[in-house]
C-alpha cells in the first residue's frame, strides 16, 4: 500500500463489521485478498447511486465485497454471489448473515462458468456486476456480463494492475495476458464507458450503453 493510500484510508474510521469479516476469512485459512477499503467504500457509492436492486457477483471470498454491495441496494434488493468453493462460501455465508445481509445475498457453488451460462439461458438481467475472481476468466466474465446486463448496468472488476505484472512486458503467463486483453476491451469496446483506477491493485468501471 502506497504512503498516499495509507493517508486516505486513514480518514476514515474502521469498519467494525468488515474488519470482522476480514479477521474470520482470515480465520478459516482463506487468503486476505479481499477489495481494498476505499473501492469497497465506491462500491457501496456505485450500487447506492446507480439505484441497483440486482446485482451479480462473481468471487465470493469471504463476504467482504458482498457486504459492501448489499449496503448499497434498494430495499428488496438481491445480490447473487458465484463462487467455486464450497468452503468459501461457507464462510461468505457466514459472515454476511452476521452483518445482517443474509436474506439479500444467494450463493451459488461451483464453476462461474457453467452457472453464468445458467443465468443466460435463464434471461436473468442485472443492473451490477463485480467481478474478482480467477484472472484467467475475466474476459469471459466480461462477455457473459454483458450478455446479462441491463442497459446502463455496471461492470466492476479489481485486481486489473496484478501487483504491477499487467505493465511488466517481461510478465507474459495466462492470468496477466488474461486481464491485460480484458483491460483492453473494457478501454476499446464500444457497447461500454469506462474508466480504470490505477490504486491499490487497479479496478476497471465500466457503464454499459444506452441502447440507441
Amino acid at each position: 500500500m502506497t504512503i498516499e493510500e495509507q493517508y486516505i484510508d486513514g480518514l476514515y474510521e474502521q469498519d467494525s463489521v468488515l474488519e470482522r469479516i476480514r479477521q474470520a476469512t482470515t480465520a478459516a485459512g482463506m487468503p486476505d485478498i479481499a477489495i481494498a477499503d476505499g473501492y469497497g467504500r465506491l462500491l457501496t457509492m456505485l450500487v447506492e447511486m446507480n439505484g441497483v436492486s440486482k446485482a451479480l457477483e462473481i468471487g465470493a471470498l469471504g463476504g467482504y465485497s458482498g457486504v459492501c454491495i448489499a449496503r448499497g441496494l434498494k430495499q428488496g434488493g438481491s445480490l447473487t454471489c458465484l463462487e467455486l468453493l464450497p468452503h468459501y462460501a461457507e464462510v461468505a455465508e457466514r459472515n454476511v448473515a452476521e452483518a445482517g445481509f443474509a436474506d439479500m445475498i444467494q450463493y451459488i457453488v461451483g464453476d462461474a462458468k457453467l452457472s453464468l451460462q445458467q443465468l443466460v439461458e435463464r434471461k436473468e438481467r442485472y443492473q451490477f456486476f463485480f467481478i474478482d475472481a480467477d484472472k484467467e476468466g475475466y474476459p469471459l466474465y466480461l462477455d457473459y456480463a454483458l450478455q446479462l446486463a441491463e442497459p446502463g448496468a455496471l461492470i466492476v472488476a479489481d485486481n486489473i494492475l496484478l501487483r504491477g505484472r499487467t505493465v511488466n512486458e517481461q510478465k507474459q503467463g495466462p492470468a496477466v495476458q488474461a486481464v491485460r486483453s480484458f483491460n483492453k476491451q473494457i478501454a476499446a469496446d464500444p457497447r461500454l464507458q469506462s474508466t480504470i483506477l490505477p490504486g491499490y491493485d487497479g479496478l476497471a468501471i465500466a457503464r454499459v450503453k444506452q441502447q440507441s
